[in-house]
């Protein structure tokens, strides 16, 4: 159990990555369900107290004349350019000679159908059959001063006249009125111009002399004294609103009443019963096209009707009107805009629970209410489709904002494939092969291991990088160790063959044991044997003496320079200066050390190139030493190497057989014991190495 513990600690870090991000990602899933649902929660509550309160607002309005004036005429046709049908008023009648009143009324039933330029224009009759036959017609229009009909003017071409046509069951009823402006009251304040319209059965002819006016066609104008546009101040030529109320006799409709009290009311074919309605300024044969005001004029905006509840609707969503036991007017909500929901957001939405009250419908609320109007109260329904508006409402919702979780999921999932890939992956690498260092295994097993692949410039790779580096130091240390036991070994040879052999021959001459030179001779060798037999070269190097004296360093290097040919090493430059450069040194050994390094030049020079020795001056000297400068022609030594080529055993390349890299060593020894230093350095054109002694006194 405590070896499965062990290994499986080993997976702990990878373990604690996965577990981590794994749970991140379903606490992510976990609160986008739980917003989901306390959402759906709290927007299942808020639809009910949004349909309720589209449900008062719907009443509201319809309470209102403008509401009334749209229950009353339920199958209103509007936007039929050129045609204006009359609405059955929520009043009994309209005070057409009053302009406040009746501008009142038609603005608080909201029957004007509005037209560019100022203009209006309602139509209607009133709910009150008794009152009497007749089409009430009131609006505004824009225009400059009025002209009014004058006496004797038989054409009433003269002034501004309104010309009325009322087209109803085959029959048509045409006027021409004039306007007239009435003088004002003595000592009443009169804000513009004030007048009739006096109404003249339209004649082919346009000859009205002794023609007299249609006693019930009652018509008023009312003109601001103010300019409709503001900027213009009081221009007297400027445009002014006016308001006009006219009453029109409709005979057909008057015999209705008077052939039978029973008679329906309105009349049934209102809405087929057609208003054509114009304003011509003065002048003789006006066309249409010149009318001021045109009741048939294209860009005419109509007023409220049932229909325009519907905006108020929401998809799925519906609103019945309905009169008693007569027809019924459905509404449906206004169409869903087409938004993208995700099937998935959708059936997940379905599934989530809503709390609800005891005896809720959580698929659909049914609200009712009543209101009365001057022909009978109109029930209201509004049906609403709670489930389906909720869950729809809420999935186009979630759908627009799903890509913003789906958004920090996949930076979740990148952030936990990069750790996977650049971390956890090379850890598990790194991982593998630890585990396969055993405190048994064998040096070349252990020396086989290579990390460098897994070395880089983060944390674990400057870490794989320095194990492998540390693997190199190890695998070279062991390679030099193995040289230097081989080179023990030949040493061994060298000296059992050149000493021990004259060592031999002279036991052989004293034979006899008895002779002290023989006991002398026996005593060399077993020194020999227990000396080279235990020893390392190295060693011996190391606990060797010199002697320190004063030394003509001058003569001593052209002394070098010139001999430098017994030793195997042509070309060798030194200008001597002739003065003398006492230093502290032992003669043969600072010999033995330029020997060496003059003899590694030569190995490394370009062909044909010399090998110059120098006394650097004192300027580039450390106080109290010396310089000497070493200088070769040819290719550089690589920058790792260059604390390495000192060390004992260490060739190079350029190692074969026969090179054991003493030469260097043995250098770096000698000038160690004389006090001094050594070190090399890469130039431009080749390589310098830098010897430094003590001076002397």
């Amino acid at each position: 159990m405590t070896r499965f513990l062990r290994w499986l600690a080993s997976f702990r870090l990878r373990i604690l990555f996965r577990t981590a991000f794994l749970a991140l990602i379903l606490a992510v899933m976990a609160l986008a369900v739980a917003v989901l649902q306390g959402e759906k929660q709290r927007a299942w509550g808020n639809y009910q107290s949004t349909l309720a309160k589209t449900k008062e607002q719907i009443v509201a309005r319809l309470r209102h004349p403008s509401g009334q004036l749209a229950l009353l005429n339920p199958n209103r046709r509007v936007g039929e350019s050129g045609v204006v049908h009359p609405v059955l008023l929520p009043f009994s009648a309209i005070d057409f000679d009053d302009r406040n009143k009746a501008w009142n009324a038609v603005e608080m039933a909201d029957c004007l159908i509005r037209y560019p330029n100022f203009g209006s224009l309602c139509v209607g009759i009133g709910n009150n059959p008794w009152i009497g036959g007749f089409i009430y017609a009131a609006g505004t229009f824009a225009s400059g001063p009025l002209a009014a009909h004058e006496i004797g003017d038989r054409y009433l071409d003269g002034a501004h006249r309104m010309r009325v046509a009322v087209r109803l069951r085959g029959v048509e009823y045409r006027w021409i009125a004039p306007f007239e402006a009435l003088p004002s009251k003595r000592g009443t304040l009169v804000d513009g111009v004030n007048g009739r319209f006096t109404g003249y059965v339209e004649r082919e002819g346009r000859d009205y002399d002794k023609r007299m006016p249609e006693k019930e066609f009652r018509g008023w104008l009312w003109q601001e004294a103010r300019c409709a546009d503001a900027q213009q101040g009081n221009s007297p030529d400027c445009q002014r609103r006016s308001f006009f109320s006219l009453r029109l006799p409709i005979p057909e409709l008057i015999v209705d009443m008077l052939r039978t009290r029973q008679a329906a009311w309105p009349p049934a074919d209102l809405e087929r019963i057609e208003v054509d309605l114009f304003l011509l300024p003065p002048g003789e044969d006006k066309s249409r096209p010149d009318a001021l005001f045109d009741s048939a004029a294209p860009g005419s905006t109509p007023p409220f009707a049932l229909t325009d509840l519907g905006q108020l609707l929401q998809e799925g969503e519906s609103l019945r009107i309905q009169r008693g036991g007569g027809e019924e007017v459905l509404i449906r909500g206004r169409e869903g805009a087409g938004e993208r929901i995700s099937p998935l957001l959708t059936r997940l939405i379905r599934k989530l629970p809503v709390m609800a009250a005891a005896g809720d419908d959580l698929a659909s609320v049914e609200l009712d209410d009543v209101v009365s109007t001057p022909l009978g109260d109109y029930r209201i329904r509004l049906h609403g489709d709670a489930e389906r508006v909720v869950n729809e409402t809420l999935a186009a919702t979630a759908t627009r904002l799903a890509w913003f979780v789906g958004a920090v999921m996949a930076v979740i999932v990148l952030a936990w494939l990069a750790i996977e890939i650049g971390m956890i992956r090379r850890i598990a690498r790194f991982t593998q092969r630890a585990r396969q260092f055993l405190p048994s295994q064998a040096e070349a097993e252990f020396l086989a291991f290579d990390f460098s692949d897994l070395a880089g410039s983060d944390e674990l790779g400057i870490l794989a990088g320095r194990l492998d580096w540390l693997l190199a130091r190890v695998r070279e240390d062991a390679s030099r160790e193995r040289i230097r036991v081989a080179q023990e070994k030949e040493q061994w040879h060298a000296v059992g063959h050149e000493i021990m052999s004259p060592l031999q021959s002279l036991l052989a001459l004293h034979g006899n044991p008895q002779d002290p030179d023989y006991r002398y001779l026996a005593r060399m060798q077993q020194a020999i044997r227990v000396l080279y037999g235990s020893a390392s070269p190295s060693e011996a190097l190391q606990s060797s003496a010199v002697a320190l004296a004063t030394l003509d360093l001058d003569r001593f290097l052209a002394n070098i320079a010139d001999n430098a040919s017994h030793i195997g090493v042509d070309h060798v430059i030194y200008a001597a200066s002739g003065v003398p450069v006492p230093v502290r040194a032992d003669e043969y050994a600072l010999e033995d050390v330029i020997g060496h390094l003059l003899k590694n030049a030569d190995r490394h020079r370009a062909p044909g190139s010399p090998i110059t020795l120098a006394i650097a001056p004192d300027g580039e000297t450390e106080p109290g030493s010396v310089t000497i400068k070493v200088h070769n022609t040819g290719p550089g030594i690589p920058s790792e190497w260059l604390d390495k080529i000192f060390a004992y055993g260490f060739s190079g390349t350029t190692g074969g057989e026969g090179r054991r890299g003493q030469g260097l060593f043995v250098a770096k020894t000698y000038m160690a014991k004389m006090g001094g230093t050594i070190r090399a350095e890469n130039e431009a054109d080749g390589v310098g190495f830098y010897l430094s002694l003590q001076r002397g006194r």
